[in-house]
């Protein structure tokens, strides 16, 4: 297990392969560790990071650090201890939104990101997420979902508050304004069965930059890297690949990949 200490306190993280800096963040279910299959994807070309946000995983545990605020703070002291520049992100949920937020903060320092489940709005956050124990939530989002072994095991590790209080974090903040403001080239991804995150609408769509880009898993829940591996992982890769000023609204979940997966 790898850690660093910030600010007199445990952050864990897990790191595999070489090459340029990836960094993947978890959401509100889980840790690190559910990210393993597509940090594996890519380890071959890419230095996959992944860390556990506070309150998450065997990263401390302390409420007054579970704010949207603190998690951004986390994740710039978590790179200036590893003397990391640039990143490419990957977030989901929770970290999606702390994707969101630090890139905004500190956009020479993302060079591109792929945010899944990212709620744009004020109400695209089913309520259900901040009411319901740690059980309920893995019950509803994992349920017998194949895959899923990591993030059940890890689930409970999670506290509760830091569920609850980065909600309330993110009901003061206009994330659909916040993702329309970005610069940074982004890749939106969403489960078409997610009972978790509204999928945007399209005059939602009509807002973003263009250099944003939104692609649907049609069998997807809220995991959709567990749910749907092989094209996430592909869809990773090929956004991943695209070159400088190359957009990301010309990347598509391709017929012959789920041809080739059935």
């Amino acid at each position: 297990m790898s850690v660093v200490t910030i600010g007199s306190e445990i952050v864990h993280y897990e790191v595999l392969g070489r090459g340029r800096p990836l960094f993947f963040l978890h959401g509100w279910v889980g840790s690190w560790r559910y990210w393993v299959p597509t940090m594996q994807a890519v380890s071959f070309q890419y230095r996959a990071y992944a860390l556990d946000l506070w309150g998450f995983g065997d990263t401390s545990k302390h409420p007054d650090k579970y704010s949207l605020d603190s998690q951004v703070d986390l994740l710039d002291q978590f790179m200036d201890h590893l003397g990391i520049a640039k990143i490419a992100l990957i977030g989901h949920g929770l970290g999606a939104v702390v994707g969101l937020s630090f890139a905004l903060q500190f956009p020479r320092f993302v060079d591109r990101m792929m945010l899944t489940g990212l709620p744009l709005g004020p109400y695209n956050i089913n309520p259900r997420l901040g009411s319901a124990s740690i059980d309920e939530l893995i019950e509803w989002l994992l349920g017998k979902l194949t895959g899923a072994d990591a993030a059940r095991a890890e689930a409970p590790k999670v506290d509760k508050q830091a569920i609850t209080l980065s909600l309330e974090s993110i009901e003061k903040i206009n994330t659909l304004q916040l993702a329309s403001d970005l610069e940074t080239p982004c890749l939106l991804v969403y489960g078409q069965n997610d009972p978790a995150i509204q999928q945007p609408t399209i005059d939602t769509l009509e807002n973003l930059p263009l250099q944003s880009h939104v692609i649907f898993f049609d069998e997807s829940g809220h995991f959709p890297m567990l749910d749907e591996p092989n094209q996430y992982n592909r869809l990773l890769n090929d956004f991943l690949t695209l070159g400088p000023g190359e957009s990301p609204r010309q990347l598509q979940l391709k017929e012959e990949w789920k041809r080739r997966i059935r």
